[in-house]
This record gives C-alpha cells, structure tokens and sequence, in this order.
C-alpha cells in the first residue's frame, strides 16, 4: 500500500511516500480502507521528535491517528463491525495510508449526509474539547475564553460550551473575526492589550480559560483570572512552569458519544469546519500549514 513515512526526526521534509506492507487486524481490530484523514498539530510535533518524551515513537513511522473510511477486514471477535460499513474514528496504527487498523470498539457509524472531510476533522476535536470542558468543569452561565478559537479544536469547543449554556470569548486573527460570531462566540483580536479587552467585553470576570493555541497567552490568562485555577492549554509548554494544567491525558475515544456528534454534524447542528484539502502525497504541505498554527478549522488529507 502507499503510505506517507518519516525515517529521521525533523521538519517537513523528512516526510516521503513509499509502498509499505499492507496491515493485517489482530482480535479485536479491523482494517480500514482510509478515505480521508484529519492533520492534527500533534503530528508535525511528533514528527519533530518535540513528543518523544509522551509519545516515543518507533523509526520508520507513518505519521497520523485520525480516520475515515471503510471497513475492509475484520480481526478474530469482531462482531460489532462488517465489511462495507463507512466509519470514523481513531486508528491504532500510521493513518497516512491507503489502509490502517483500528480497534472496533472506538469507531463510530458515519451518517449518510456526512462527507469523508468532515468525517475525519470530527473525532481528535470533539473528543479533545470535550475533555478539556470537562476538566475545567464549564456550566451554564459561566464566562469560558478559548485562544485559538478558529481552529480545529477551537471551532468545537465553541459549540460544545455554548450548547451547555456558557457565554464564550474567542480569540483569533482578524480574517477569522466574523467566524467566530457565526459560531456564538464573542470574538477577540489576539495579541497586545488582550486583557483590557477581555475585561470591556467580560466585566463581571472570566470564569475559565481554555488555550488550543499555545502563544504565549497563559500570563494573560493568570492576569484575568487571579490564580493559575481552571486554566488549561493543549498547545503551550511551559505550562507546568507557570503551575497551570496541559491536558495530555489519554482521550476517551468514546464511539458512543462520537456518534451523536457525527449526527449533529450530518444535521448541520454542529459545524465542522475543513480549512483545506490535500491529496496524501502533498502530506508535507499539509503539515507545513498546521505547523503555522494559523488554519481555521480542520486540514484533511484525501486518498482516492
């Protein structure tokens, strides 16, 4: 099968294609004939070798973990899953491929009137906002501010925080403005003066702070909030330096609630925003633009 691999640790370059065996599923695991594939930061940082204390990683690897398509074989002690059904989810091996494995148990059914882009921006997104509102326990009538509120993570954690009854401050660039109101949020220039900004639009304080941007954002957070409490970052870090949370933990890969949301999704009651679309063999170009940290919403990777 065509894969896209890395042999060495370092910038984009180091990714090249190659024929590579074609995975077999163990008990348990099916394979998936990968249709479309979601690009998350986490992969150009692995890539890097900037992960290896979290996720070391075995050279030559295929980048990738997020995925889209159909079922092509089944391993011992499948039940749940049959040959020919279209599926999203997470992958247990390189998803940058023609074909990948996955465990049954976290893939969820893709609706009819969900396309394969939107498909594989869901899963990484959905499940890493959720966690990280859960973590920072986010209620009704509470006051959340998100850096990076454009992006992949950021455009679902608007909606997820919205839907429970939060008022929500979305920090991005000034293209992404207009954006960030038609998803609910009250939307904020990042950069100099942010927190007399946040206090004129947020006087009564804000109660969380939540940054999918890692930009230098956390002293400012702190400031606005008083204390380093009920802040947390996926992207910054010097987080542990600054006494605040960096949500690392193992996702919860819930099939379950990754179905209602792919139904929400299909029904336009949840937006999942595609950014851009490469075909597997520009998968340089692709990380090279989520490295930039500045895409709004997902980039997805497609494979014929």
């Amino acid at each position: 099968m065509k894969a896209i691999v890395f042999d060495t640790f370092g910038g984009v370059e180091v990714l090249h294609e190659t024929e590579t065996d074609t995975p077999e599923p163990g008990p348990g695991q099916v394979r998936v004939r990968v249709r479309a594939v979601g690009v998350n930061p986490v992969d150009g940082k692995i890539r890097s070798g900037t992960m290896e204390a979290v996720f070391p990683t075995t050279l030559p690897a295929i980048p990738g973990g997020e995925i889209a398509g159909v079922v092509d074989a089944l391993g011992e002690g499948v039940d749940i899953l049959k040959v020919g059904d279209e599926v999203l989810g997470w992958s247990d091996t390189g998803s940058y491929a023609q074909y990948a494995l996955a465990t049954a148990t976290v893939l969820a059914p893709k609706p009819a009137g969900l396309d394969w882009t939107h498909a594989a921006a869901l899963p990484v997104a959905s499940d890493g906002a959720e966690r990280v509102l859960d973590l920072l326990d986010v209620k009704a009538g509470e006051t959340l501010l998100i850096h990076g509120a454009s992006g992949a993570l950021g455009t679902v954690a608007v909606q997820l925080a919205t839907a429970r009854g939060a008022h929500v401050i979305g920090t991005a660039g000034p293209a992404n403005q207009e954006y960030l109101t038609s998803l609910g949020a009250t939307a904020l220039i990042y950069g100099p003066d942010l927190v007399e900004r946040v206090r004129a639009v947020a006087p009564q304080g804000v109660d969380a702070v939540f940054d999918a941007a890692g930009k230098g954002a956390l002293e400012d957070s702190i400031t606005l909030r008083g204390t380093t409490d009920r802040i947390v970052t996926t992207a910054d870090f010097r987080a542990r330096e600054l006494g605040i949370v960096f949500a690392e933990g193992p996702q919860r890969r819930s099939a379950a609630r990754l179905a209602e949301l792919a139904q929400q999704a299909a029904h336009g009651a949840l937006s999942i925003t595609v950014g851009a679309t490469y075909p597997l063999t520009h998968a340089a170009k692709a990380q090279q633009a989520s490295d930039t940290g500045h895409s709004r919403g997902k980039l997805v990777l497609t494979i014929d």
